[in-house]
């Protein structure tokens, strides 16, 4: 993991290239220079659900259905959320996934092309279909007793029941709920209502859509975790640009001050928030940067033109593409004390680097920040609790500007998302007992199995641990089955030599697929 931070560039997904300076101004801010999205598109779909960040800091995007409830507050259930990126999704078997406390199953429907969002539940006995497989026919079969469902969510067979019989499968109470879904920046998202009124929603309200994600030119690092920590948290930390030097130190570099006045390189910032209303806020930085909370679980920010180190006059008369990216952030509230973070890091330039290096070895150094400050924030979230996240502004003292993004995401949840986010009676205000820092850090569940590059990549190479003890163990058992007197002296001594390489790789390896996919602690006192 040395290599990863002594080049913190390549384990986030950007090109070598990208000098320090470059990017200092893009990832401890995630407010990048002021700049429009590229507007290339100007279907209807892109006028309803794209919202311009500029340097006049234009409205957001204005839903045209009631995001609020009758009391006035912000109805956390009439929104889209994200469910994962469909790189991650296997089309072959259901997902069993959970947001807003909602437990749901995830597959992909070959009859309609479509991928489907069902409640986890089957209508017979409650099994969880997410349990189930896709039979030969495209339908979601429960495995506890054979029930079929098409992608409406009908029940097309039921084995128990005798086909010269009534059609009981037509019964409304054999079917499964079905939520809205669709596919936006090739990310699945779904509405957490499966009220019939709800069942166009499509057509009034889409989710948030980024240009980035779906040009062409643009290359795209995408990926996900879980957390032990609430949406609340993670929102917060995402906005939080004055921590970055300090918890992830010796991984990100930073934009450093002229004038340093300790080893990390913190200094004051000057944050805004603008135009805070229902649908979240922007944002403005001292260094002419803008970022955008789009409600309730987008932190978006873009750069202009990065600076270029070749020939300026070239670049200015547009002989050269310029270069430009983006960090978007997607924080999902899973449950009570639990979130998923997704992210995409679209940009124009060093692409041919995402096609020759596989995906898990970027989540390698991307994983390696998320674990640098997780338990933190895992702390942080029970000591808040303790007071009440009503008491929130009274209980942290947040007297700089540095801290003008979390103060104002506190203000958008507390005027108008109820303080909290609404689980609906789900949650009693208290949270389950902190889990050994070894399964509170693990990136196994959280990550590896929720990734198919990272699995793929934890298979091969456990598989090529075993095979170097495999033959490290046939080297030795070769040599001391053949006489000596049939080997030369340079044989036996490659032989050996081959044993021990083998068998110190294994444990080499053995030790780098546990860090890497399980568990790797960061000490912040000895970094």
């Amino acid at each position: 993991m040395e290599a990863l931070r002594v080049s913190p560039v390549h384990s986030l997904g950007f090109p070598a290239r990208l000098d320090k300076t470059q990017f200092g101004k893009l990832i401890p801010s995630l407010a990048f220079s002021s700049d429009q999205r590229n507007n290339q598109s100007k279907s209807k779909l892109f006028t309803a659900v794209s919202s311009s960040v500029s340097t006049e800091l234009t409205d957001p995007f204005q839903p045209e259905v009631k995001t609020q409830t009758p009391d006035g507050k912000f109805d956390w259930y009439a929104q889209w959320y994200p469910i994962m990126p469909l790189c991650d999704l296997d089309n072959r078997r259901p997902h069993a996934k959970k947001v807003m406390g909602l437990d749901v199953v995830v597959w992909w429907d070959r009859n309609e092309s479509a991928w489907k969002v069902f409640d986890d539940s089957c209508p017979h006995r409650l099994a969880p279909l997410s349990e189930g497989r896709i039979d030969q026919w495209g339908r979601l079969q429960c495995v506890y007793h054979g029930w079929c469902f098409n992608g409406s969510g009908d029940c097309k067979f039921i084995p128990q029941a005798p086909p010269d019989g009534p059609q009981i499968q037509t019964s409304k109470k054999a079917c499964v709920a079905v939520y809205p879904s669709t596919v936006m920046n090739d990310i699945l998202w779904f509405w957490p209502n499966t009220d019939p009124q709800y069942k166009d929603i499509l057509k009034e309200k889409t989710p948030p859509y980024f240009p980035e994600l779906n040009d062409p030119s643009y290359t795209k690092s995408m990926g996900n975790r879980e957390f032990p920590f609430g949406y609340e948290i993670l929102l917060e930390n995402l906005m939080d640009p004055s921590h970055v030097p300090y918890a992830h130190y010796g991984i990100l570099r930073t934009r450093q001050p002229e004038n340093k006045v300790d080893r990390e390189g913190g200094r004051p910032m000057d944050m805004r928030v603008n135009k805070l209303d229902e649908n979240g806020f922007f944002a403005k930085q001292d260094w002419e940067g803008n970022s955008e909370f789009i409600a309730p679980c987008v932190f978006y920010g873009h750069s202009a033109a990065l600076p270029d180190k070749g020939n300026g006059a070239a670049s200015s008369a547009g002989t050269k593409k310029e270069k430009r990216m983006a960090l978007i952030f997607f924080g999902v509230p899973v449950s009570p004390g639990k979130s998923r973070l997704i992210w995409a890091i679209p940009r124009n330039f060093g692409i041919w680097i995402d096609k020759i290096v596989p995906r898990w070895i970027f989540h390698l150094g991307q994983n390696l920040i998320l674990d640098s400050d997780l338990y933190l924030l895992h702390v942080e979230e029970r000591r808040i609790l303790e007071f009440g996240s009503a008491e929130w502004n009274k209980v942290c003292f947040v007297p700089t500007k540095a801290d003008a993004l979390v103060v104002g995401f506190r203000n958008w949840l507390n005027k108008y998302g109820g303080g909290q986010v609404d689980w609906r009676g789900k949650f009693s205000g208290v949270l389950s007992p902190s889990p050994p820092r070894d399964q509170l850090m693990e990136r196994y569940w959280s990550h590896v199995v929720n990734c198919p590059s990272c699995s793929a990549a934890y298979k091969a190479l456990n598989v090529l641990e075993v095979v170097l003890k495999v033959v490290s163990v046939a080297l030795i058992g070769i040599l001391a089955a053949t006489k000596l007197a049939a080997t030369s002296m340079v044989a036996r001594t490659t032989m050996v030599s081959l044993a021990i390489l083998c068998f110190a790789s294994s444990k080499w390896l053995a030790q780098f697929v546990y860090k890497n996919f399980h568990f790797h602690d960061y000490i912040h006192a000895f970094h």
